[in-house]
C-alpha cells in the first residue's frame, strides 16, 4: 500500500470516528459507532479536566451539553484540546446554558 493510500485510508477512518462519516471499506459499523462515542467522551473528559470550572458550574448539564455539541461539532484530527474547549464555551454562551462573562478587571486596567 503506498503512503497516499494510507494516508487516504486513515483520513477516511478518522472522519468515520470524529464526524459521523461512513465506515472505510473493512471496518465493521457497529465496532466504529462503539469506537466514535468512546472517543467523544475522552474529548469531553478532556475538555472537563482542561476547564474543570466549566465542568463544575455546568455540574449535571455538562455531559449531555457536551454531546450536544460534539454532535453538530466534532473535534477535528489535527486541533487543539484548548481551542475546542474555547469553541465549547463561545457554543454554550451563545446557545444561553453560560452567562456571557464580565470583564475581567485585568481587561478594564489595560484600558485605562
Amino acid at each position: 500500500m503506498s503512503r497516499e493510500e494510507l494516508a487516504r485510508r486513515q483520513a477516511e477512518l478518522l472522519h468515520a470516528l470524529l464526524a459521523g462519516g461512513p465506515p472505510p471499506e473493512g471496518f465493521d459499523a457497529g465496532r466504529l459507532r462503539v469506537e466514535a462515542t468512546v472517543l467523544r467522551r475522552k474529548h469531553g473528559r478532556v475538555l472537563a479536566y482542561q476547564r474543570p470550572e466549566l465542568a463544575e458550574a455546568l455540574g449535571e448539564r455538562f455531559g449531555p451539553l457536551f454531546a450536544q455539541f460534539n454532535r453538530g461539532r466534532p473535534k477535528k484530527a489535527a486541533e487543539r484540546s484548548g481551542a475546542y474547549a474555547d469553541e465549547f464555551v463561545r457554543w454554550l454562551i451563545e446557545g444561553g446554558h453560560l452567562p456571557k462573562p464580565k470583564r475581567r478587571l485585568v481587561d478594564r486596567l489595560r484600558r485605562r
